[in-house]
């Protein structure tokens, strides 16, 4: 088992990940709220005589579908890239977070030979020769 550490975290690329991470999430909560908000809104509109009064709940309700993720991914990035900042310092002063790591593979493998008459690196084109194979 090799022992490994992460001594730095990059920033940009955490405060990406964590966006996208936080923007699914806020998909799920958006659907759903939305969802209760719409059916909601609507039931208790069913017993009035009035002609389009639950669009209302069904603009709130689609807003919150759209704006949710959006609010969720704009607020991951910066708590992300926050994070990665503060990740950095503290591991500068600790340490980094310590890993172990195993091999999956019994052995290295070597990579499958050239197809279709593909030419080796450095090797030139010469005319009349065979370019495609069909």
């Amino acid at each position: 088992m090799a022992k490994m550490q992460i001594k730095r975290v990059g920033i940009f690329s955490y405060a990406k990940i964590t966006a996208v991470t936080c923007a699914a999430f806020g998909l799920i909560f958006g659907v759903l709220y939305g969802l209760i908000i719409i059916i909601f809104g609507a039931a208790m509109l069913t017993g009035r005589n009035t002609a389009g009064a639950g669009a209302g709940s069904i603009v709130v309700g689609l807003f919150i579908m759209i704006g949710f993720p959006l609010f969720y991914a704009i607020l991951g990035f910066i708590m992300g890239a926050f994070g990665a900042v503060v990740y950095n310092v503290a591991a500068g002063f600790v340490g980094g977070i310590e890993l172990e790591l195993e091999s999956v593979e019994d052995g290295y493998a070597a990579p499958p030979s050239p197809q279709w008459n593909a030419q080796q690196p450095g090797q030139q084109y010469q005319p009349g020769q065979q370019q495609y194979p069909y």
